[in-house]
């Protein structure tokens, strides 16, 4: 060892510090900052539980309609342990996560595969730009009841609906992930007589994989969305179900509980969705912020 003193957090290291230390200096600032995050996100969720519960049980809001954490942390465990009115609590997560999980899928292919066509055929491109505008400016929540009416009350018509909340999510990411790719690097694969359907493979779906997964980060959450929005409107099982039931008991504790159940779910997924990224991306330069 030298005595070569080591400032990470400025970046700089004196002559004569070794490899081993800098990655160990690297390594040790790399876990304070998880910790430290990990402290700060602790401590937020911990005041605000604790401020909404003092605010409730003062009466400063009404517990009425604001429910206090503690019961909704009842309610969270009477419906794990004892089952909903409507059945086991995991049966209704299992049918929703059904629903968000085909319709992410679906609408996850098709806007990938339909994104990176369309931006690759500008023709083609100008041709159905006016038909997607259009389609995509009806408000989701307007097609809930139609598909209800079209396909039922069963699976199709919300996976109908998570497919459509996830799709143009995807598809406007893949299209101009497709539209920013470097130039500079098709016109050298081109000249390596790479044919149009090398160049797509292994130059633009790379090139654009950093929009496309920047777009199923979200897609995901709205096709939970999408899937509650049409258990809303009109399904027999799900969460969508039990938050309409809530409501219209005036159940404020049940509602937050089903909103609670979402937000853990979306979580996971996301997290989920980043290990993948990270296994599939490897080749992406570390972000700015994991190296500080």
């Amino acid at each position: 060892m030298t005595d070569a003193t080591i400032d990470i957090s400025a970046g700089a290291f004196r002559p004569g510090t070794s490899d081993a230390e800098i990655e160990a200096a690297a390594a040790k600032a790399a876990r304070n900052r998880r910790r430290t995050v990990m402290f700060w996100r602790v401590a937020i969720l911990v005041a605000f539980l604790g401020l909404w519960e003092i605010a409730a049980r003062q009466a400063w809001i009404d517990p009425f309609f604001y429910a206090m954490p503690s019961t909704i942390a009842q309610r969270l465990y009477e419906w794990t342990t004892e089952g909903t009115s409507e059945g086991p609590l995991w049966y209704h997560l299992y049918v929703t996560m059904e629903e968000a999980v085909i319709g992410f899928v679906t609408g996850s292919v098709a806007g990938i595969i339909i994104g990176v066509a369309l931006g690759r055929n500008r023709m083609a491109a100008d041709i159905f730009s006016i038909y997607i505008k259009v389609i995509n400016s009806i408000p989701r929540v307007v097609l809930a009841p139609i598909f209800i009416m079209i396909l039922g009350l069963g699976l199709a018509s919300k996976v109908a609906l998570a497919f459509v909340m996830v799709f143009f999510v995807v598809f406007h990411n893949a299209f101009q992930g497709v539209r920013e790719a470097d130039r500079a690097m098709i016109a050298n694969a081109r000249i390596l007589g790479a044919s149009n359907w090398q160049l797509t493979r292994s130059v633009i779906v790379p090139s654009a994989m950093s929009w496309i997964f920047a777009s199923l980060h979200v897609s995901f959450g709205f096709a939970i969305i999408g899937a509650i929005v049409g258990e809303f409107v009109g399904s027999r099982y799900g969460i969508g179900l039990l938050i309409n039931i809530a409501k219209g008991s005036f159940d404020a504790a049940g509602m937050y509980a089903a909103i609670v159940i979402v937000m853990v779910v979306a979580l996971g997924a996301e997290y989920l969705m980043t290990i993948i990224e990270d296994r599939l991306a490897k080749w992406r330069p570390q972000p700015l912020h994991e190296t500080q």
